[in-house]
């Protein structure tokens, strides 16, 4: 059985998890060295713990012991904190509106090759740092079909709080994993029969429409970082660069966007 801990004060060791969850604290925070992760709200917790994800301990209010004890009252070594709203926000810094946060162990990192092996379509994403952009990228993925998704070194955190947030859980739910630096990753994706689909204007570029009408089997779809899109290494591992057509002197979409729209295509 879980232990249930009603805190009256803020000095219990376990409660360091949950210290002053500001953004600006999270983005400092070593979380992965840590094996640590923060999830927020009782679906995403389900989904955490139906993806077989350990729970190291839950934070909540009163009014959610019943929606949340069930759910790890199985775990004999996680601790379930439960504390007066104001309490709570003056250890977290913010309103656990969504009723209850959960310190999670994080699972280990899939090998890409083996990922690669059982997909057909992927999403890679190089160098994205905007966690929402991450979450919301996953959400699409898991509504639109691809089969994994690969994070490069420098990409955003997935199970960064907002990234999971945002995702509603999904980044939970689908296979990912971080590939190597371009030269590395691109041999990955060529010895699994994979063409790369660089998504980014080119004046060569092919236009989704078209690539979509006659897709290979096996497609990665590479996605930039805001802004400055796709860096050159990435443009020149591409087999094709992909465009979406746009109207009215738009040049281009939110990179969200852009992977609903291409997975959508995708999907014909």
């Amino acid at each position: 059985m879980a232990t249930i801990v009603h805190i009256e004060d803020l000095t219990a060791d376990g409660l360091a998890d949950y210290n002053r969850l500001t953004d600006a604290v999270l983005r400092r925070m070593s979380e992965p060295a840590r094996g640590l992760y923060i999830a927020e709200s009782t679906k995403v917790i389900q989904r955490a713990l139906a993806a077989g994800h350990r729970p190291r301990s839950v934070l909540l209010q009163e009014q959610w012991l019943p929606d949340l004890e069930p759910l790890v009252e199985g775990f004999e070594d996680c601790t379930i904190y439960v504390g007066e709203s104001k309490l709570l926000e003056s250890l977290t810094g913010y309103n656990l509106h969504r009723g209850a946060l959960a310190s999670m162990h994080r699972p280990p990192l899939p090998d890409p090759a083996a990922l690669l092996a059982n997909a057909k379509r992927v999403v890679i994403l190089e160098d994205i740092v905007d966690h929402t952009n991450v979450g919301a990228i996953f959400r699409a993925v898991a509504g639109l079909g691809a089969d994994a998704v690969f994070v490069t070194p420098r990409c955003a955190d997935p199970l960064y709080r907002r990234s999971v947030r945002v995702s509603m859980g999904t980044v939970l739910q689908v296979p990912w994993t971080r590939l190597p630096e371009w030269p590395e990753a691109r041999t990955l994706l060529a010895d699994a029969g994979f063409h790369v689909a660089a998504l980014a204007l080119a004046d060569d570029a092919v236009s989704l429409r078209d690539f979509a009408a006659h897709a290979p089997e096996r497609v990665a779809l590479v996605l930039g970082t805001e802004g400055d899109g796709l860096s050159r290494t990435a443009l020149e591992a591409a087999d094709t660069i992909v465009t979406i057509p746009m109207l009215h002197g738009i040049d281009s979409l939110n990179v969200a966007s852009a992977s609903a729209v291409a997975l959508y295509a995708l999907q014909q």
